[in-house]
């Protein structure tokens, strides 16, 4: 077994710790630095009283030389930058106005706009900029320029970012004009770009959005469905110039080296050139190049036979990139980079070496590498993200084929673009893995319990790091043979141990998968006509009356309402109401999308609002504007809509004018629902509408402060719903509003804490059934 060569790790976890505490309190990073440099002296003096110790003794004091050394660096990194920063900070909740380079490449966001990074030249109020330098984020309305290393003037609002983010200030652009495209080297690539782009657009989908992304990281093209399932099946670092782009550059250029007899050195520099080139085309951000440096060094340890050298390689580049920008040391996905590279070298051969005592060893390697990636990607991913991808091992697997075919044709497809037939053909003969890809991502998306929902934070990402380590030790099976008895007799225990972990997940994961698919309505009471769904900080309710449904709103993400839907067995939506467009109530329409009659809709205020609808009814479904007046029936139910009054100046669109409706008969309790009505407009309903008494109400925006008491003493509901997130940065539902509705003679039940919630009527009875108990 090849022995490790770690002694380097210590250095770069001292570097990342030390980054984290400048980044996050600036204010010591001149007093760390001084510190680490008097600390550095010290023991430099007492390693030349040492110099005739045992050379272990020396290593080690060298190495605590280097680290404090570095620390006083990267401390000194802040405090140079952080003067600028700040006072690009100052610019806080004003219009400013910037004059900037564009340092990334630009991305379309959920908002619509296209964002990218930038740093600043100068900034300040409109017609009175100061010369400064700093980094920011820039949001505007999606247009053709802002490439890498053009010149920008920008005007906006502004919003200064927490302590440890990347960026200083994040603009929210009004006004955008390119001053000086981008020139050079990146001005060519850029036009090889666009020119790529145009030309796989030209071809079918699925795979014709995803081929730009797969080869030069351009994601405009791929859709939000496709970006979602990207993610859930674990292939979007295939789009983000990840290291397995790079890597998959490294070793194609190493391998046609190898192919025309180019010798081991040759094969070297020319892969490191292809890399160099690769990152330029792509443009070369800061994401870029330190995927680029992580891959570079993975591949080439492995590839030269040289593995025992290749996690202190990798320590020393991440020392060198924390040290140059140590605000990276708060980026997921520089952590992300640095693990997946670190698995490659350490854990990777060990599980193919386990793995191959059942399989052929090209196999065991082709699995070995995305379950390496994932077990170490795993607890990061964990600590900020609220999914994780059960299938990311099996779809890696299956795409793993047509990644590299579409990544190196597509890059040649790009690089000819002068010669038009022959980039035609390359493009086209690059579709088909991409498709093959995309293909993939969306079947495995779709399969029962491909990602699990675990809160973000600490607690998961502990969680799920001795899950990885138990499955690890399980599979690697390195002979016990060559070790003391009793180091055996532990790794025996230890195995067992990480045997018993792993069947107790499995048991677990297997009754959530049973409780989740064929057993999803077993323990879900059968005389319901109302529910909750809990879905976190949004809406999702439903009314159910002799085998119709209705659904008003959606949450804020489908990955809870599909639970949910499931758990109820409900496969059809008869009625569908989005009261507003707030993403909060209509995230998670993809959950429905293709399982919906009818939607009834409140005002359309935004281009996002019009494609919304406009996928619901390409999908099958009718759409109707609601307007207070119109009535249906929904089985033997009949439901009214009391507002919002059509075509209303006072309320045009927005929170106050979300639909409110009524439900009752059929074995449906008399209920309201109130959208996310301010007080104002539920005065103004109560004029217009004069809604009586009530089983049922759905409590107001969450149950936020601004609420109209004498509409909920009106209402004498005798149950109100709070559809509320757990611990959400709102603070709903106030304490003022639950007092009201406690007042009005309710019994107040909360998603937060009563998990979904189902009434319904039993010989004129009101039952009320929860998730959980409260409290």
């Amino acid at each position: 077994m090849t022995r490790r060569d770690l002694r380097l790790i210590p250095l770069a976890v001292s570097t990342w710790l030390v980054a984290l505490l400048c980044v996050f309190f600036p204010v010591i990073a001149w007093g760390c630095a001084v510190a680490c440099a008097l600390a550095t002296a010290i023991a430099l003096l007492a390693q030349r009283r040492s110099r005739g110790g045992r050379t272990t003794g020396r290593v080690g004091g060298g190495l605590i030389v280097v680290m404090l050394a570095t620390a006083a660096a990267t401390a000194m990194s802040v405090g140079f930058a952080s003067p600028a920063r700040d006072r690009v900070a100052d610019e806080d909740q004003r219009v400013v106005e910037i004059t900037a380079e564009v340092t990334s490449s630009a991305s379309l966001g959920q908002d619509g706009r296209l964002w990218f990074e930038a740093l600043t030249i100068g900034a300040g109020p409109p017609g009175g900029q100061d010369a400064v330098t700093a980094p920011v984020r820039v949001g505007t309305e999606p247009s053709e320029g802002f490439d890498l290393g053009a010149r920008i003037r920008v005007v906006g609002e502004a919003s200064a970012t927490d302590a440890g983010e990347r960026t200083a200030l994040v603009v929210f652009a009004t006004e955008a004009e390119v001053i000086a495209p981008a020139a050079g080297v990146f001005g060519a690539a850029a036009d090889l770009r666009q020119a790529f782009i145009e030309r796989s657009s030209r071809l079918p989908e699925p795979g014709a959005g995803l081929l730009p992304g797969l080869a030069v990281g351009d994601t405009r093209a791929v859709d939000q469905e496709l970006n979602d399932d990207m993610r859930t099946s674990g292939l979007s670092h295939l789009t983000a110039v990840s290291g397995a782009n790079c890597a998959i550059v490294v070793g194609a250029v190493f391998w046609l080296a190898g192919l025309c007899g180019g010798g081991r050195a040759v094969r070297v520099i020319l892969s490191l050139a292809g890399l160099a080139g690769f990152v330029v085309l792509v443009t070369p951000e800061p994401s870029v190049i330190r995927a680029a440096v992580m891959a570079a060094v993975a591949m080439l340890t492995v590839l030269l036979g040289r593995p025992s050298a290749g996690a202190g390689m990798l320590a020393l580049c991440a020392t060198m990139i924390l040290v140059s920008d140590p605000w990276l040391a708060t980026a997921p996905g520089f952590a992300l980079s640095v693990a997946a590279s670190g698995a490659l070298i350490l854990l990777a051969p060990a599980l193919a070496r386990g793995l191959g005592r059942a399989m052929p060893s090209p196999l065991a390697l082709a699995i070995a590498v995305p379950l390496a990636a994932q077990l170490a990607c795993g607890p990061i991913i964990a600590l900020f993200a609220d999914q994780q991808s059960l299938i990311g091992v099996a779809a890696n697997l299956v795409a793993a084929p047509a990644a590299p075919v579409a990544t190196v044709i597509g890059l040649l497809a790009c690089l000819s673009a002068p010669l038009a037939v022959v980039a035609d053909l390359l493009a086209a003969s690059a579709w088909l893995p991409a498709a093959w890809i995309a293909t993939t991502a969306t079947t495995t998306a779709r399969l029962p319990s491909a990602q699990v929902l675990v809160p973000s934070g600490i607690g998961s990402a502990v969680l799920v790091a001795v899950v990885s380590a138990c499955l690890a030790v399980v599979v690697i099976r390195d002979p016990a043979a060559t070790m003391p008895p009793a180091s055996a007799r532990r790794l025996a225990i230890i195995r067992r141990g990480a045997t018993g972990v792993l069947i107790v997940v499995l048991s677990l994961a297997g009754a959530r998968m049973l409780l989740d698919g064929p057993l999803a309505t077993a323990t879900t009471p059968e005389g319901w006509s109302i529910a909750a769904c809990d879905v976190g900080q949004g809406d999702a309710l439903l009314v159910r009356s002799a085998g119709e449904v209705a659904l008003i709103d959606t949450g804020p993400a489908p990955e809870p309402l599909e639970g949910c839907l499931r758990a109820l067995g409900i496969a059809r939506v008869d009625l569908l109401v989005l009261t507003h467009f707030d993403l909060d109530h209509v995230g998670g329409v993809d959950a429905v999308q293709g399982r919906v009659g009818t939607v009834l809709h409140g005002p359309v205020a935004e281009h996002d609002d019009e494609r919304l609808l406009s996928g619901l009814a390409a999908s099958g479904a009718r759409l109707h504007a609601a307007a207070a007046g119109q009535r249906g029936a929904l089985g033997d139910a009949a439901w009214r809509v009391l507002w919002p009054q059509k075509e209303s100046a006072a309320f045009p669109d927005g929170n106050d004018a979300s639909v409110v409706m009524e439900f009752g008969g059929g074995e449906v309790p008399r209920s309201l629902f109130l959208g996310d009505l301010s007080a104002e407009a539920q005065r103004m309903m109560m004029r217009t509408a004069g809604p009586g008494r009530y089983t049922v109400v759905k409590v107001a925006h969450h149950g936020s402060a601004d609420q109209e008491p004498s509409l909920y003493e009106t209402v004498a509901a005798r149950v109100a719903l709070f559809s509320v997130g757990a611990d959400n940065d709102y603070g709903h539902p106030r304490a003022e509003t639950i007092d009201v509705l406690a007042a009005a003679g309710a019994e107040n039940l909360r998603t937060d804490q009563r998990g979904r919630i189902l009434l319904g009527l039993r010989d004129d009875a009101l039952q009320v059934w929860t998730e959980r108990a409260a409290g």
